[in-house]
């Protein structure tokens, strides 16, 4: 019979390798372009010519050397190399909730993964930061393949030493520890407590402490949430539990009343959150569990390269 250790550790290969590959033929196939042109400033210094990658701006392109070559080659420089990439990533137990094959953690981990293979594609550093409602893994921005595995290796087995949440402590880690600007990628369900037991609510604590985190990095806010979270199917009477408090109700989810006023408030909450993110400059995205979020963000990197360049 296998020692428990030994499948647990085969398990981990396993899903790691999967991930992996799926990342890396994203990553060659769409995004690695699109990634590269979304983030990368163009410095003073011009180093070298590449080739050509889907979703690189047209207007960086060498036309003398593509002439020469008989293949499209886009211009290099300086500043391009020296990006660092952070994944704040919630791991609160918030996150386990799914009602598909996977649970909004689990489509975390999968974009956390992509966007790190896409960093280090393009030679980026990448750091990674989980937490809960405190810091719970931290690895400093670092380059290399083994680095990337590592990173996707915590992703995906942390066990997290608490279940509730708090946005701000993630953030006020990110400010304290990155001295330089970088590009934050904050990945979250965003399900925030309405008060705190202080003056000020957690949504407007959070709101500040972005707004100081955008004004030191260029910060980008990825959702993910559950269908259920916005409609959720009439079948009678169901006891739901609070996977971060324990608190149950039972509820009547055939009530009419209930229908309405839930789907209301989940799309006024939504809604809210989004016009506060973009009133403060903040990017942003949403996919669902049930969603392609390869696609999600491939459709996020082509907004922000249209945006500069207007």
């Amino acid at each position: 019979m296998d020692d428990p250790d030994q499948e647990f550790t085969r398990e981990i290969l396993r899903k790691v390798r999967q991930i992996e590959i799926r990342s890396n033929r994203l990553v060659s196939e769409a995004l690695a372009g699109s990634y590269h042109s979304a983030f990368k400033g163009q410095g003073i210094d011009f180093e070298e010519v590449r080739e050509y990658q889907p979703g690189d701006e047209v207007r960086s392109i060498d036309w003398n050397v593509t002439a020469k070559m008989g293949l499209p080659f886009v211009k290099q420089y300086r500043e391009e190399r020296e990006l660092t990439i952070v994944l704040a990533i919630d791991i609160s137990d918030s996150g386990t909730w799914g009602s598909g094959d996977r649970t909004k953690r689990e489509k975390l981990a999968e974009l956390g993964a992509l966007l790190a293979f896409s960093a280090n594609k393009n030679g980026d550093k990448v750091g990674l930061l989980l937490f809960s409602d405190q810091v719970e893994k931290y690895l400093p921005p670092a380059k290399g393949q083994k680095h990337v595995l590592r990173v996707l290796r915590e992703i995906l087995f942390h066990q997290n030493l608490s279940k509730k949440t708090d946005l701000n402590e993630g953030l006020r880690f990110v400010n304290r520890v990155m001295r330089r600007r970088a590009v934050v990628f904050l990945l979250s369900d965003f399900i925030i407590p309405e008060y705190d037991s202080k003056e000020e609510s957690v949504q407007e604590l959070f709101l500040k402490e972005l707004s100081t985190t955008r004004s030191k990095h260029d910060l980008v806010c990825c959702q993910v949430f559950d269908k259920i979270e916005i409609e959720i199917p009439r079948v009678g009477r169901v006891c739901f539990e609070d996977a971060e408090t324990g608190e149950i109700i039972l509820i009547n989810t055939s009530n009419k009343t209930f229908q309405k006023q839930y789907k209301e408030n989940a799309h006024t909450t939504q809604d809210k959150l989004v016009r506060q993110m973009r009133r403060r400059g903040i990017d942003n995205f949403q996919f669902s569990t049930d969603s392609d979020y390869a696609k999600a963000l491939q459709g996020f990197f082509q907004t922000r390269v249209n945006q500069r360049g207007r």
